[in-house]
């Protein structure tokens, strides 16, 4: 797999066309305790990694920044996409405070955008950084204990 800008901006043009699709057609605030707390789960996973990641390391585009260096801590010790899960857990509130059809069809969609944007990403990670292969052996992908 050769690195292919044009790839990358159009996983991430997908990613932000699905997440803006979901954020515009419902409640950013749900209802229910059980959602607010999947919500609030989701953004704290986020933020921890964030945190962790640091905004200098920090690209939304998969490709490797120049001088990229492995992070292991935080929420990066157990999953490799901790913002990917974020992301997913909070959309996922998102639509089941709102659940009609197109909108489990937009959060369906992101998750095959974010599957697709993982796999290429690790790919170039696996390259670029060295050590990489072996952190993908003792870490899970986007959920712990599944994968």
């Amino acid at each position: 797999m050769i690195r292919s800008p044009l790839r990358s901006f159009g996983l991430v043009l997908g990613q932000f066309a699905c997440l803006g699709a979901i954020v515009f057609t419902g409640p950013l605030i749900p209802s229910s305790p059980l959602l607010l707390g999947l919500l609030a789960g989701g953004l704290a996973l986020g933020m921890w990694a964030l945190l962790t990641m640091r905004l200098h390391r920090l690209s939304v585009l998969p490709d490797p920044l120049p001088h990229a260096e492995l992070v292991s801590a935080g929420p990066y010790r157990w999953i490799r996409h901790p913002m990917y899960a974020s992301l997913l857990l909070v959309t996922l509130a998102w639509v089941l405070a709102a659940p009609v059809v197109w909108r489990w069809a937009l959060w369906l969609l992101l998750l095959a955008v974010l599957i697709a944007k993982l796999r290429y990403e690790e790919h170039l990670l696996a390259n670029s950084i060295p050590g990489y292969r072996e952190y993908q052996q003792r870490s899970w992908r986007l959920m712990p204990l599944l994968w």
